[in-house]
């Protein structure tokens, strides 16, 4: 028999997660930098606790039962389980919140032969509704693409809130299929379904809203709009403003900004913006506004606002490895300690030890007898591309050689 892991995982080899972590680090720095800190969430969560307010597909979920017959599902995302975290563990603490994690997620997909583990990196800041908040998760986000350089990406800018009310004008038997033509910029799905011509005008407007931030603010501004709507415009116009203004300090190469009032995120707990990075036809990262999220786990329906993004580490994986820029071999150690005999074992372990102990983060291995002549060791210690070689004898006496 021959064991694989199951149909949807995967196993990461030396190179792959050298090459992971070099990604995570480089956010990990930018995450850092703008004062978040690390969280680290069950990977199992209740059910109820991922299906509150109809936030996540209960298809999506990968289910589990517990010996009490409990139903717990994989956490599919990492956002609901934060909100679920803070709600209940930082009731007392100060706000503004600045979060972030590194963790696997777990999705069931149509097709078996899918992938069904994924790993992400993604910040939530909770406690802060301001459009100043809103501009510091994009300005992050494009700090976490400068540091990754991709500088030559698209950040697809919406607005849940505002596009949801748009479609508020569409009777309820057909609004699900409206939206879904709108998220799939389907305009021949569209055109076919049962609508006067007056909604289907309003149904391709809503799909042609797209475009430079400023034309797609002004084409908007001359529907019809309730009082609320207008809210969200002006304060989508105030956060592209302070966002230009803040680029324009910039000397880097900035992301193209698109506004898109048809991009609908596939969480339904979006409240405010949404927005998706975009290179080589991938989906980077994607996040959005969520203000009434945390009240959903809160003891007594208290809420904070909140608002995050998630990096797709397999997909900026994919758009970087064709650039040269991630590793291409694991590192190398630094050292080879030899002992002469094996009788010199417990000197060449502990020279290795004092080594180890001298220089922070070395890499040092101990030859373990499986090379019996010393040219077999120079030529392996060549290989592994190791400097240097330490020969021990039992007493402890060392002889350095530069390979």
């Amino acid at each position: 028999m021959v064991y694989q892991p199951p149909v949807g995982a995967r196993d990461l080899f030396p190179l792959d997660v050298a090459q992971k972590r070099w990604i995570e680090d480089r956010l990990q720095q930018v995450f850092h930098g703008w004062g978040y800190h690390r969280i680290i969430t069950s990977t199992l969560e209740r059910l109820d606790t991922l299906m509150a307010g109809g936030a996540i597909d209960p298809a999506t979920v990968i289910q589990l039962q517990d010996r009490e017959g409990e139903f717990l599902g994989l956490r599919p995302e990492l956002t609901a389980s934060i909100a679920r975290a803070a709600a209940t563990r930082l009731a007392g603490a100060s706000y503004p919140q600045r979060l972030y994690y590194n963790a696997n997620v777990f999705r069931r997909v149509e097709r078996d032969t899918r992938q069904h583990e994924f790993y992400q990196a993604g910040i939530e800041l909770l406690g802060a509704g301001s459009v100043a908040a809103d501009a510091e998760i994009l300005l992050l986000l494009l700090a976490c693409l400068h540091n990754l350089n991709l500088d030559q990406s698209a950040i697809i800018l919406g607005e849940a809130g505002l596009t949801r009310s748009l479609l508020s004008a569409f009777p309820d038997g057909i609004r699900a299929a409206v939206r879904q033509a709108i998220a799939h910029l389907d305009r021949i799905a569209l055109e076919h379904l049962p609508l006067s011509s007056e909604l289907r005008d309003r149904a391709l407007l809503l799909l042609d809203l797209r475009g430079q931030p400023m034309d797609v603010l002004q084409k908007v501004s001359q529907l019809d709009l309730e009082a609320d709507q207008r809210t969200s415009v002006k304060r989508l116009k105030e956060l592209i403003e302070l966002l230009q203004a803040s680029q324009s300090q910039a000397t880097a190469v900035q992301p193209q900004l698109v506004l898109d009032l048809s991009l609908i995120q596939t969480f339904d707990y979006y409240t405010g913006i949404v927005f998706e990075v975009v290179a080589n036809q991938r989906v980077l990262a994607q996040g959005g506004r969520y203000d009434q999220l945390l009240g959903l786990y809160h003891p007594k329906g208290e809420s904070q606002p909140g608002i995050g993004f998630v990096l797709n580490i397999e997909e900026l994986h994919q758009v970087l490895l064709p650039t040269g820029c991630l590793p291409a071999q694991t590192p190398p150690s630094d050292w080879l300690v030899v002992p002469d005999s094996p009788e010199a074992h417990v000197a060449a372990f502990n020279y290795a030890q004092t080594l180890r102990e001298t220089t922070p983060l070395i890499r040092v291995e101990v030859e373990l007898g499986d090379r019996s002549t010393p040219e077999a060791i120079r030529a392996y210690a060549q290989q592994r591309q190791i400097q240097q070689i330490a020969w021990v004898n039992a007493a402890g006496t060392t002889q350095i050689e530069s390979v």
